[in-house]
């Protein structure tokens, strides 16, 4: 078999000769379809594993891994790390009665760093307009593993409602939220809906619908806004929505007049 070098620098060694392939290797084309990165693979990699793993190419590669949680080291392929399956410990206690009691609880992870698209805070805004939003929520407990972790980060968490609000474009690339990350999309809200929740996908750029509930636009706007309340009043019923309208700002005192 011939070597081979992709265009992301990744397999035969430059001063090695090979065919040379313009695309990035099949690992760098999953790490990018999965909104992951090299540096988190290589972080959860057990350390004689890493210099392998960092020029590796082959998503069905072996490869053992470390458990965040102090579990045993246990071998899995790239692919399943990338898409989020974890360690048996971990699994089984995702499934326990003590962890099941917490499922479907919204709550703050103070650790957590996630980017927000300027589209996102546009969104954010709007229904802000139209609902009070909780501020001091970023995460719900879920009663499975979900890349490794027993919780989901929605982009937008109503959790007097226990209602998920994501927004999905494909960006840049044109491929995100596509293939593998869509599969990762729907198993993220499967986990939420397993513990009570429902989620309302807005889905721009050209991505179609992957639910009942979800909102398919152009762009962000009031209208698009205005709709994704009407999903959530068709989910809880229009009272539990009416009850979270955002107080009437109190009129400002006009200027005295004297007598």
């Amino acid at each position: 078999m011939s070597a081979v070098r992709f265009g992301c620098g990744h397999g035969a060694a430059a001063d090695q000769a090979a065919a040379l392939l313009r695309r990035p290797c099949p690992l760098c084309m999953l790490i990018t379809e999965t909104q992951r990165s090299r540096g988190e693979l290589l972080r959860r990699a057990a350390a004689p594993e890493r210099a392998r793993l960092a020029v590796e190419t082959r998503i069905g590669a072996l490869y053992e891994w470390r458990c965040e949680r102090g579990h045993d080291r246990y071998r899995a392929t790239v692919a399943s790390q990338l898409t989020g399956t974890a360690c048996a410990k971990c699994r089984a206690g995702a499934a326990a009665p003590a962890a099941r009691r917490e499922a479907g609880v919204a709550f703050m992870n103070p650790g957590l760093r996630t980017r927000t698209s300027m589209t996102e805070q546009r969104l954010r805004a709007l229904l802000g307009e139209r609902i009070r939003l909780h501020h001091r929520v970023n995460a719900v407990r879920v009663a499975r593993t979900f890349f490794g972790r027993t919780e989901v980060w929605p982009d937008i968490i109503v959790a007097q409602l226990r209602i998920a609000v994501e927004y999905d474009d494909p960006g840049r690339s044109r491929r995100a939220h596509l293939g593998l990350k869509e599969a990762s999309d729907l198993e993220k809200d499967e986990a939420l809906r397993e513990v009570g929740w429902e989620v309302i996908r807005v889905r721009g750029g050209g991505l179609e619908a992957l639910g009942a509930n979800d909102v398919v636009c152009a762009g962000i706007t009031p209208a698009v806004a205005d709709e994704i309340v009407e999903r959530m009043r068709r989910i809880r019923g229009v009272e539990a929505v009416a009850a979270l309208a955002p107080a009437a700002r109190s009129a400002e005192p006009g200027p005295t007049l004297a007598l």
